[in-house]
């Protein structure tokens, strides 16, 4: 993980997109339900959660997408608008607070695993999940699974 003080750059496969996040994630999700497979075209989506403004634009202005969601509240995913990639994600539960930033649109993706593999009741069998990455097969409680620092900027976030 990045300290708070450091920085991670990344952006769309086309470069239009540059984006550098400040800091570290609150929390790193290996997501593998039926939504993120279908949505990314693949069998999970890895996304770092962030506060919206410590993820500073430095080139080019990514397209709104709205989808659908399970829970029926949409998705906001913000792509490229000449390569599609997408960059980030706003949930309805995290708000616009909050980016999913998609790990694999940095520079240096393998700097952030996954700090926890969810919804893997519906994972492909082909996925073997690391030892010692703790999995569920829903969602969590935050409150045992985050760190005391996450949850408090969490906290701020839903103050603001």
């Amino acid at each position: 993980m990045t300290s708070d003080t450091e920085s991670r750059e990344g952006g769309c496969t086309c470069r239009q997109i540059r984006y550098r996040m400040t800091g570290k994630p609150m929390i790193v999700h290996c997501c593998h339900c039926r939504w993120c497979q279908r949505e990314t075209g693949t069998a999970f989506a890895l996304n770092a959660m962030i506060e919206a403004d410590r993820v500073e634009l430095l080139a080019g202005e990514p397209e709104l997408v709205v989808t659908p969601s399970q829970s029926g509240k949409g998705q906001k995913i913000w792509r490229c608008p000449t390569c599609r990639v997408a960059v980030w994600s706003n949930y309805a539960g995290a708000g616009d607070a909050a980016r999913f930033v998609r790990v694999g649109s940095l520079d240096d993706p393998d700097a952030l695993p996954p700090d926890i593999h969810i919804f893997t009741q519906s994972k492909q069998p082909w996925v073997v999940l690391p030892a010692g990455t703790p999995a569920v097969p829903e969602f969590y409680d935050m409150r045992t699974t985050w760190s005391a620092e996450s949850l408090e900027r969490r906290k701020a976030l839903r103050r603001g």
